[in-house]
């Protein structure tokens, strides 16, 4: 076998820490974000911080931009580490993203062999679930501005825009190695001008200027890790108290927590990426009583079957609609219909009051998490083991210089 260079063993080094607490909070993130589509009736769907949990997705965007910078920072040195980089991130979220966007294929096709399945809605692939959007979807166009409204599943427009942010990170690195930070700083300055400035809604941007917000939050989040935790190797800056670390934390939940149910679509929504920042930063060192709480297994858990419950959420929910609306119909009693929520018109569970809204959102929790679940094990999970095998295999290859440097040593060398 080849031996790795030093740029290659640099690449496949482990990052010496895992953020438990953040990916803690990804997985409450995303958990908001599927309340938010739910569309049901009661004082979970009603509240404020659920109607304006789209914020939560700049978690994501500033979170993975920290994570990045914090396992890739000192890795991406030359071209072949990029590569190891590329497959290493492809195989993180393309698998699910495919596995998802199949069901959705696969419920179109019910739909149009089984015309009874049809129901009301637009004829099989049209309109949302068209075949023309199916191909920017399948690969990963859909949050770069080229399409006009969200088709297929949804959340995807977001992963679309990492993605792509991936790729200009790491050529950033590559390009600029420990003064890669130099070039996150006109992104974070341009980003939030140009969403004030174009986006009709600020931060609730999707297709639009979705890409632009991605490149915004993980610019920030990727500088404030340098700018940060890693000033302090140790893990901490100074010998704090619990108590301290506490009361920093609930402060920092507060206003994670009054802040998204007050900005909104408002245009004091663009700062989310900083608030998110600062929530970052906090719970990254882990030096309170509420990172203990997020430490938990069942919190754990959760930040594990984030994604997948971010991507798998729609269909689930989808299928719940077409279920009650054939209940709905055998019992001659509807449990899906038209209902209004704060104003704006919906089609879901909103017609058995709130008490019943209420009820369908606990239910849909359970099916996303246990649909997460069982997509993770079976697709997430494996196909991350096989990227790392993948990149590890890529990077140990002998690049084409040496191989042509052995085959003129092996011509020179007089036979035996």
């Amino acid at each position: 076998m080849a031996q790795l260079d030093p740029a290659a063993k640099a690449a496949t080094a482990r990052a010496p820490v895992r953020f438990e607490a953040l990916d803690s909070w990804r997985g409450i993130c995303a958990l908001m974000v599927a309340l938010m589509h739910f569309p049901a009736s009661g004082p979970i769907a009603e509240s404020p911080l659920v109607r304006h949990a789209f914020l939560f997705v700049d978690y994501f965007f500033v979170l993975s931009g920290f994570v990045i910078s914090h396992g890739y920072r000192h890795r991406l040195t030359n071209e072949r580490a990029f590569g190891g980089f590329v497959i290493t991130r492809l195989g993180r979220i393309y698998p699910l993203h495919a596995a998802v966007l199949a069901l959705f294929v696969a419920w179109e096709l019910v739909r149009l062999l089984v015309p009874a399945m049809r129901g009301s809605g637009p004829a099989p692939f049209t309109g949302g679930t068209s075949l023309d959007g199916l191909a920017s979807t399948l690969l990963l166009l859909n949050g770069l501005g080229f399409e006009s409204t969200l088709r297929w599943n949804g959340p995807s427009w977001s992963i679309s825009s990492e993605f792509w942010t991936y790729l200009l990170f790491g050529s950033v690195v590559v390009a600029f190695l420990s003064r890669y930070w130099l070039a996150l700083v006109p992104v974070v300055v341009l980003g939030p001008l140009v969403l004030y400035g174009w986006s009709p809604d600020y931060m609730d941007t999707t297709v639009q200027y979705g890409f632009v917000r991605c490149l915004y939050g993980f610019a920030l989040g990727a500088l404030v890790y340098v700018g940060t935790v890693a000033a302090f190797p140790s893990g901490r800056p100074g010998a704090l108290s619990r108590f301290f670390w506490t009361a920093l934390e609930l402060a920092v939940l507060g206003l994670i927590l009054v802040f998204v149910a007050l900005a909104g679509k408002q245009a004091i929504g663009i700062i989310a990426p900083w608030v998110f920042a600062v929530a970052v930063v906090v719970f990254s060192f882990e030096g309170g009583t509420v990172s203990r709480i997020l430490r938990w297994r069942p919190f754990i858990w959760l930040g594990m079957l984030s994604y997948a419950i971010y991507m798998v959420h729609i269909f689930v929910q989808s299928r719940m609609i077409n279920v009650g609306t054939v209940a709905g119909k055998l019992a001659n009693h509807p449990l899906v219909g038209d209902f209004t929520l704060n104003g704006e018109a919906f089609y879901g569970f909103g017609l058995q009051g709130p008490v019943s809204g209420s009820l369908y959102m606990l239910a849909m929790v359970a099916a996303v998490v246990a649909t997460a679940f069982a997509l993770h094990l079976s697709v997430e999970r494996p196909f991350i083991r096989l990227s790392k095998r993948a990149a590890q295999a890529y990077l140990e290859r002998p690049s084409s210089a040496k191989l042509a440097e052995a085959m003129r040593r092996d011509r020179s060398e007089p036979a035996a």
